[in-house]
């Protein structure tokens, strides 16, 4: 494709944002072409842009990191830039190599996203440097063409084999809502979430346990999802439509389990996005509930400390609580009264200070709106 304007670049500069975003349910299933319903956070990358005219080089700084990373048309090729700053350069590259003349820039970056929690503070990033330069450079590209190029640039420069939840999220959603995404047609619906004026609130409990997808689990479960699609003649397991005759099937016990989680989490995004159009909300705690147990029995990416988060809110009496993100780490939410949110915090520290973990943080999270110019 080649790129074109839909005006002049601005020399002006400006701040652009974009959110972390919160999977309310539906973990593993977006690279299946299944179901999500995810939504975005307040909590935000920020990233202030001023164009360097004439030059093709491309200057960043972190307020988490130190020094100053640069790089220039040489470095546009998959592991030509390296740690946090390769988020940056992927996205430079995914328009570039889209046919896309993207002119030098100087960016500053800042961001209240927990890093490793599975908030998705990478395609907060991405999606927030992706905003930057399409504004700033006149750049015509749609906004819901926007979450490809940015999955382009984690899948194909980072080389993280995510779907393309995390930049639909952090680039579509809108405040009060959760988004239903079809990861297959990427058709979605802004299904609203009046969680204050329910009386209830969705509690993060941030483990302190950070994982790293890139290497290891996260791919080799991708694979093995793909491996038994192949074995049942399917696209993607989105298309299993008779789950006993498919695990009958299958010998691999481990296949046999990964299969079962994508299958039925499928269901769960399905049935939770039917009870948040009827507004009845608490109505999706025990599918959140039971997305934990498969998340951690059949797809085996939970730990210690995840579950014992989700075992103290729901005995503290969260109407239902899971892992969200990744796995091996990160986030637990519960779906609790807004006016308990304090009392499960407390609880879940009290718990892990007797078990000699981490202290975790804990947050209320609100929907919040997708990718934005702030000046």
């Amino acid at each position: 494709m080649t790129g074109t304007r839909a005006g002049p670049p601005s020399m002006a500069g400006g701040i652009w944002a974009a959110p972390g975003r919160l999977n309310l349910i539906g973990e593993h299933t977006d690279y299946n072409d299944g179901f999500v319903l995810p939504f975005a956070l307040a909590q935000c990358t920020t990233v202030t842009m001023r164009p360097l005219p004439g030059v093709r080089r491309w200057s960043v700084s972190s307020t988490r990191c130190d020094g100053r990373v640069e790089f220039t048309l040489a470095d546009l090729r998959p592991g030509g830039v390296t740690g946090w700053a390769a988020y940056v350069a992927g996205v430079v590259w995914a328009l570039t190599d889209a046919g896309y003349d993207v002119p030098g820039a100087d960016l500053a970056i800042d961001s209240d996203v927990p890093l490793g929690a599975g908030l998705s503070s990478s395609a907060a990033l991405e999606c927030a440097v992706l905003s930057a330069l399409c504004d700033l450079d006149g750049l015509d590209i749609a906004v819901s063409e926007r979450p490809k190029l940015a999955q382009r640039a984690e899948n194909d420069y980072v080389g993280m084999p995510c779907g393309v939840m995390d930049q639909t999220a952090s680039t579509l959603c809108r405040e009060g809502h959760v988004l239903f995404l079809d990861c297959r047609s990427l058709a979605i619906e802004h299904i609203p979430c009046d969680l204050r004026a329910a009386g209830l609130a969705i509690l993060v409990i941030d483990s302190r346990v950070r994982h790293q997808h890139v290497d290891n689990e996260y791919a080799a479960r991708r694979r093995s999802c793909e491996q038994a699609a192949e074995l049942l003649g399917v696209v993607a397991l989105r298309d299993v439509d008779d789950l006993e005759a498919a695990m009958s099937k299958l010998r691999d016990p481990v296949m046999r389990r990964r299969v079962r989680h994508v299958v039925t989490e499928n269901a769960r995004v399905l049935d939770a996005s039917d009870r948040l159009r009827a507004h009845r909300i608490t109505e999706i705690g025990p599918l959140l509930t039971a997305s934990h147990a498969s998340l951690r029995d059949d797809y085996e990416v939970s730990v210690a400390e995840i579950d014992l988060a989700v075992a103290v809110a729901l005995d503290q009496g969260a109407y239902g609580a899971r892992m969200t993100g990744g796995g091996f780490g990160g986030c637990v939410l519960a779906l609790v009264d807004a006016s308990m949110a304090t009392e499960v915090s407390s609880a879940v520290a009290d718990a892990f200070r007797r078990q000699g973990y981490a202290n975790p943080a804990t947050f209320v999270a609100t929907p919040s709106a997708g990718a934005h110019r702030l000046s």
